[in-house]
């Protein structure tokens, strides 16, 4: 290539016209970026939150509404000296200063108890054990009902005078009874011996020397048979003479005749 043809090239006006179009097009970006991201932020823009407590949850929203903010509920509880549906928490609070469009959380009260599941504390747990944690999840107890059995151990749950079981769902207003054990045992409780070990019982130990061990089974050894008496006389290829035996040799009596 001349260097007439490669100068002609630099300075023609298909090459310029590349150039200044790519740079437009890259300002263009730069200031839609800009101003996009002060539009969709809201720059400089900012609104007080209202108070919306204890209010119902259709005034809240429109009390939100008419400021450019949003609701949404995060939890519920109850309370009952106040009224279904209203609000009794708010996350930003009441006066924070926030952009427009943003999202304020709420709590909002129940229309009824809740009720939760009961824990698995029945034949489980102490009896400080079981109320320390119904406590912390807000059930209300009443007095302990003692009923004969270990002491301190939990037997049982009523509500209501009906016996409750470990998942039963309890409204929190309603009372707790614990039936736990007094410490005693009634005389027709059957008992469970935990040890399993067996006990050899020799027939030749003196019992009044020596206590008796109780367990859960017995096995009483049963005594060994009697060897059988062998004959020497029977065994085959012995050369050991037979014994003469001990006994007195039969008299004749000499008949009448």
């Amino acid at each position: 290539m001349t260097a007439k043809n490669f100068f002609k090239k630099i300075f023609s006006l298909y090459l310029w016209g590349n150039i200044l179009a790519m740079i437009v097009i890259v300002g263009l970006l730069a200031l839609g970026v800009k101003y996009g991201l002060d539009l969709y932020t809201h720059h400089g823009q900012s609104v007080e939150v209202p108070n919306i407590i204890h209010k119902t949850y259709n005034e809240a929203e429109d009390i939100l509404d008419d400021v450019n903010l949003e609701i949404l509920v995060s939890d519920t509880d109850y309370v009952k000296t106040l009224p279904p549906d209203c609000v009794l928490e708010q996350s930003p609070t009441a006066g924070d200063v926030v952009k427009p469009g943003r999202a304020v959380y709420v709590k909002i009260n129940a229309s009824h108890t809740p009720q939760k599941p009961l824990p698995d504390i029945i034949d489980n747990s102490s009896l400080r054990d079981a109320q320390s944690r119904l406590m912390a999840m807000g059930f209300q107890l009443g007095e302990p009902e003692y009923i004969p059995g270990e002491r301190e151990w939990i037997y049982g749950v009523k509500c209501r005078g009906k016996q409750l079981s470990a998942g039963d769902l309890v409204s929190v207003e309603d009372l707790l009874i614990i039936q736990v054990g007094d410490g005693r045992r009634d005389l027709n409780d059957q008992v469970t011996l935990v040890e399993n070990t067996n006990y050899y019982y020799d027939e030749g130990e003196d019992e009044e020397e020596k206590p008796v061990r109780t367990r859960t089974h017995y096995k009483r050894q049963e005594p060994q048979a009697a060897r059988p008496t062998i004959d020497r006389r029977e065994i085959a290829g012995s050369t050991e003479a037979p014994r003469e035996s001990s006994a007195p040799a039969p008299v004749a009596v000499p008949s009448g005749d």
